[in-house]
């Protein structure tokens, strides 16, 4: 098996752990090769393994490279590794040096034994849906595996988004802006707009309204193979459109936006034994009593 490698070069402790997991593959005598970002930058800081050439790659190259691309990074880091695969369908194994990390779940501390459960072949792949859409206005097509956001860009006003899904009206929600959103992207934007949380594996769309200007709008599950359309007819600046909070795109109104399943999934490489409940349980603190942590406290809080 051949990994690919990619990495968020901002986080100091990226070489540290790129370093430990290609002493790893060395070890293993495994074959790699690393996105030419990370291992130029590798290089340049003294990286006793990243140093041939050869074993460099330019991302669009990358995926069709290597049997299993891995992430170091965190979450962000995995949606740039999800944009670079594309219909290419190279599974990702996401290495958390983030935060949360609801996508990239595997800690630094846990690569050596999760590298040897996967070359055991005691892993499983998730099919995640993913996102594309485009605008009326020109041929550029954007691809989302968390979600798309449209937005009022820079005015300071709302602007009214009219909503349909196959073809049928929806809404016309006067708000800030609206997230469609995959199951994988419900614990992001969505979430933090009161939006649900989904099971990863449930074919569904989400789609939430941003501050909308009425309290009785609220988010809309429907079946992933609908067609959403959104259209702006009027704004005092140019909407603007996200795809993941990494790909963006700035329009003059009236515009119409169109957001559909992708016609391929991402593939993510999961562990055995680990599951979606424990993680959101592990992330979002459930079931812990924040009480616990004053009352052990050696200190008296009076």
């Amino acid at each position: 098996m051949r990994f690919g490698i990619i990495g968020h070069t901002g986080k100091p402790i990226v070489k540290e752990v790129a370093e430990q997991l290609l002493g790893l593959f060395h070890a293993r005598k495994l074959e790699y090769v690393i996105h030419d970002d990370l291992g130029c930058w590798m290089s340049r800081e003294g990286s006793k393994w990243a140093s041939d050439p050869s074993k460099f790659s330019k991302g669009p190259d990358l995926p069709g490279r290597c049997d299993m691309l891995v992430s170091l990074g965190g979450d962000g880091t995995m949606l740039t590794a999800a944009r670079m695969v594309g219909e290419q369908g190279t599974p990702i194994l996401g290495i958390n040096l983030g935060k949360l990390g609801f996508l990239a779940e595997v800690s630094a501390k846990e690569i050596e034994r999760c590298i040897d459960e996967i070359l055991s072949g005691s892993y499983t792949i998730e099919d995640r849906v993913a996102l594309t859409a485009s605008a009326d206005r020109n041929n550029k097509s954007y691809f989302a595996l968390n979600e798309f956001v449209v937005d009022r860009g820079s005015s300071p006003r709302l602007i009214d988004l009219e909503t349909a899904v196959n073809g049928e009206y929806l809404a016309t929600y006067a708000a800030d802006g609206i997230i469609v959103t995959t199951p994988t992207g419900s614990t992001a934007y969505s979430l933090a707009n009161g939006g649900p949380l989904v099971v990863p594996q449930s074919d569904v769309l989400v789609i939430t309204p941003i501050a909308p200007h009425t309290l009785t709008a609220r988010p809309v599950i429907i079946p992933s193979d609908q067609v959403i359309t959104v259209v702006i007819q009027s704004a005092a600046h140019d909407v603007h459109i996200t795809a993941d909070g990494q790909i963006e795109g700035f329009y003059q109104t009236p515009v119409k936006f169109t957001i559909r399943k992708a016609p391929y999934a991402t593939r993510l490489v999961k562990r055995k034994e680990r599951s979606y409940f424990h993680l959101l349980r592990t992330k979002l603190l459930w079931g812990r009593d924040g009480r616990q942590g004053l009352d052990s406290r050696k200190d008296t809080v009076e």
